[in-house]
């Protein structure tokens, strides 16, 4: 057996089966499309889904992929066990009602005696009790030793998921030590101790299981099959835990060197080590397939891994920011086979460092609430922080629960664990409810969406806005029809339509579906999950039923002022390139008929004079007049002409490549203008950052560029008829009334401080003492924050010793001042303490240092009672 590296592995597998005529997929994102069941893709076969159920047709009946995959269940087994991960690939070969077991059993076995030629001595076979026919192949259809083949129970040997696609499955696994399992007693005992590893996992969908229990035979049955890549090549490598297979050891390695702590020597700093290298890969592909870290969702998938990561950094002594460093030895590995972590690269880097310094931030915020909650808990005498308490510090402000114990280890305090997990169940079941749970194999669909497979439903409406086609399906009240009347709302589906459905960033067509007995307004037009084009109409006169021909007009101006913002966001996705940088790339759109939005990664905000120069280059280009040119070509032609591309996209044998002249080239399915020039007008309104690393650019052309500009023209002059003024002195006119607003402001400031300094004396001469300190108190009106500490200071300094709390208020709010001098503070006054009890009375909170302190309050009312409070806190001040 020769020792092979974790990409030649991945190779020699999807070659092998593109040598028995299967189309090789590249993987598909981590993020699911049409399933609301997962959060993420955590399997092979996941995103072929809709293939298995025949809701989608697949590109061909015999596939193979190595698909990447995140699965975060088995979280705190990572780096503590030899295979767990959370980010993994894994290998499959797929059949779609084409071969079956005839076919995959001896080609298993050839791929793994004869392509990576495992010694069959070390091979073992197991198969479902009854699978009488599995049996029969193995020992019929190749040389595996009879006595290596088990039988196991449903647990371990059948594939099934609640209702839908199930059936048996064999599994095949290498042996790591020396001699012969003689029984599957002893087969099992050496599973569970992992001595017997499964590495290839055949299933056999033959059955469909309803809802009575019943397992119906398929007509067409499936051939589904997984192998854990990186568990693969710990055999190739004759190594015992994932983390020393070739790729992912350079990982460790590396993080091992950057944070100065060598691997093999501690086994508590070798989990953390571990941990690191298994995290930074997750974050790497996540980031590169779009995701952003967040409060919720797939981003808090994201925040919790990376974050974890850098917290074992921290505890192997590093406090430095250092995650982002690993990405190119990360991208190195992976690079060749998953071209978008190399394309995205920079930006993976960028999204992980500015996450890593929200870290720094949040661990130092946390600690401090952490502090507050010690400090109470003191008070009350409590011994056990509750598990309310620290899921708060986890959830919203995202500090460890391991920190949070360690830090109150140190106080001999406990934490409430159970009640901590109980939070975090609720939280699951709240996540799971919102992720609208499905069956595995998504039985549970709309109607729209079980429209059969081998049902065609062309778009024909690049060139076309009109035409007739024959209604082929009609659906109302969720349920298929024969006919649909008038004031009914429902789904027209014909053969061939103009209409552009819903896709790519772009809205639906809206227009009129008739024919001499029928009139329906088309109100939106979307693909269902199988890709079928529905059109969802309201009849306003008479009826139609199945097979009628009906003539489909598309609404031609909604229609031309979409094509235009389309091509324009084109234009822009360009000149952000030529002005910001190659960075730049396309994270989401929204084209419709009034406006467009385009969101790019970008990690700081576009100034005024870069967004004034993108402006320009796209309207430059706009009366450059350049014809819009559309060709169809392969994906690898597509690339090698640099047209731009979504990679989380799935794109066919054949691409759209749009071209604005020689400025823009981009792959695309969405409708366009034939000339720049018929945009007219290009206009930017507004430019914002929606997560990190995300900007959003939303802009308007054409006549809706026009009106934007009319409309700000009619603003300047209601502003010049308000300033009577003309337009061009509008500026100097604002600015001479600032100034005369200055100098009034100067004025009334100067009458506040000589209101204040009229009280001053009313208040010295109210001086009261106790337990040795002078304090005075004083409460005023519309004297603001300045005036008031240039009056408490002065006060201060006449007492000479003690303590000055003083308050004001314009009716509304209140602002409140406490000043100490060193010797009031050594007799144990805290400015920062008596400001929050005395702000707590005026409906506020604030706080400062022991000499000085401010706070405000919103409670105007309460101010004399607040005041009045500061004689108690002297007089208690020893007690």
């Amino acid at each position: 057996m020769e020792k092979m590296g974790l990409n030649q592995v991945r190779e020699a597998y999807l070659k092998f089966f593109e040598s028995k005529k299967h189309l090789r997929l590249d993987s598909f994102s981590l993020v699911p499309k049409n399933d609301k069941s997962l959060l993420l893709i955590n399997a092979g076969m996941a995103p072929l889904k809709p293939y298995f159920t025949g809701l989608q047709v697949p590109p061909s009946k015999r596939v193979t992929t190595c698909q990447k995959c995140i699965r975060t269940g088995d979280i705190e087994n990572v780096g503590k066990t030899s295979r767990h991960a959370t980010f993994f690939e894994m290998l499959g070969n797929f059949s779609f009602g084409d071969y079956f077991k005839n076919e995959i059993i001896p080609w298993a076995w050839e791929f793994v005696t004869e392509i990576l030629k495992l010694p069959k001595e070390k091979l073992y076979v197991t198969i479902y009790l009854d699978d009488d026919e599995a049996y029969k192949l193995w020992t019929t259809k190749t040389d595996v030793d009879p006595k290596h083949i088990f039988r196991l129970g449903k647990e371990d040997n059948f594939w099934e998921h609640g209702i839908g696609p199930c059936g048996p499955c064999s599994e095949i696994h290498f042996y790591k030590d020396s001699g012969e399992i003689k029984s599957a007693e002893e087969f099992v005992e050496k599973s569970e101790a992992d001595r017997a590893v499964e590495f290839w996992n055949l299933v056999f969908t033959q059955f469909d299981k309803d809802e009575e229990g019943n397992y119906n035979k398929l007509q067409f049955p499936n051939i589904d099959t997984g192998m854990g890549l990186e568990r693969m090549a710990t055999i190739m490598q004759g190594v015992d835990t994932i983390f020393e297979v070739d790729t992912i050891k350079s990982i460790l390695a590396k993080a091992s060197e950057l944070i100065g702590v060598k691997y093999g020597e501690d086994k508590k700093a070798d989990v953390s080590l571990r941990i690191i290298t298994d995290h930074v890969r997750s974050v790497s592909f996540m980031i590169s397939d779009g995701i952003l870290p967040s409060n919720e969702g797939r981003g808090y998938v994201l925040r919790r891994l990376l974050r974890r990561a850098a917290r074992h950094g921290r505890l192997l002594g590093l406090q430095d920011a250092f995650l982002n460093k690993l990405v190119d030895t990360v991208v190195e590995n992976s690079g060749e086979a998953y071209p978008e972590i190399k394309e995205k690269q920079e930006y993976i880097k960028k999204v992980i460092s500015i996450e890593e310094e929200r870290f720094e931030e949040t661990i130092d915020a946390g600690i401090e609430i952490l502090k507050q909650y010690i400090e109470d808990m003191e008070k009350e005498g409590v011994k056990i922080l509750s598990g309310e308490k620290i899921f708060k510090l986890y959830d919203t402000y995202g500090f460890p629960v391991e920190l949070t114990q360690e830090i109150l280890e140190e106080k001999e305090i406990a934490i409430d664990l159970d009640g901590f997990n109980e939070e975090m169940k609720i939280q699951r079941e709240r996540a799971r409810a919102a992720r609208e749970e499905s069956t595995y194999m998504g039985t549970d669909v709309k109607v729209l969406d079980t429209i059969p497979s081998e049902i065609e439903t062309e778009f024909d409406g690049y060139n076309k806005i009109e035409l007739d086609s024959k209604v082929s399906f009609i659906i109302k009240n969720d349920e298929f029809a024969s006919s649909i009347e008038k004031g009914e709302k429902g789904i027209i589906v014909t053969e061939v339509t103009p209409f552009y459905p819903e896709m790519g960033g772009q809205v639906g067509d809206k227009g009129i579906i008739c024919n001499n007995n029928f009139k329906a307004k088309v109100q939106d037009c979307k693909k269902n999950i199988g890709g079928k084009i529905v059109q969802f109409v309201e009849v306003e006169e008479g009826s139609i039923s199945l097979e009628d021909i009906a003539t489909l007009r598309v609404d031609k101006n909604r229609r031309e002022n979409i094509a235009k913002n389309h091509t324009a966001t084109h234009m822009l996705h360009e000149a952000l390139r030529e002005v910001l940088g190659e960075h730049v790339h396309q994270s989401g759109s929204y084209v419709d008929d009034e406006r467009l939005r385009f969101d790019f990664t970008h990690f700081t905000s576009v100034s005024e004079e870069e967004l004034i120069k993108v402006e320009e280059i796209v309207n430059t280009n706009i009366m450059k007049t350049y014809n819009v040119e559309t060709q169809l070509m392969t994906l690898e032609e597509a690339r090698e002409s640099g047209a731009m591309a979504l990679f989380d996209e799935k794109y066919g044998d054949k691409v759209r490549v749009v071209s604005v002249g020689d400025f823009s080239t981009e792959l695309c399915g969405g409708t366009h203008i034939n000339n720049s020039g018929k945009i007219g007008l290009f206009k930017i309104l507004s430019e914002s950052g929606i997560a990190a690393g995300i900007r959003r650019i939303e802009a308007v052309t054409g006549e809706n560029a026009l009106k934007y500009v009319e409309d700000k023209n009619e603003l300047l002059n209601e502003i010049s008829n308000v300033l009577k003024c003309s337009q061009k002195d509008i500026l100097s006119r604002i600015q001479q009334q600032l100034n005369d607003l200055k100098e009034k402001e100067k004025e009334i400031s100067a009458l506040k401080a000589k209101l204040a300094s009229g009280s001053e004396d009313e208040i010295i001469k109210d001086i009261k003492e106790a337990n040795g300190i002078k304090y005075a108190t004083g409460v005023l009106k519309d004297i603001d924050g300045e005036a008031l500490r240039n009056l408490a200071d002065k006060i201060k300094d006449k007492i000479g010793s003690g303590l000055v709390v003083l308050g004001s208020t314009d009716g509304k709010k209140v602002q409140l001042i406490a000043m100490a001098t060193k010797d009031a503070v050594s007799k144990g006054v805290h400015c920062g303490n008596i400001i929050k009890e005395v702000a707590k009375i005026a409906g506020g909170g604030g706080g400062g240092r022991p000499d000085m302190a401010q706070a405000g309050g919103k409670n105007p009312e309460k101010i004399n009672e607040a005041i009045s409070k500061v004689q108690y806190i002297v007089e208690n001040l020893s007690k």
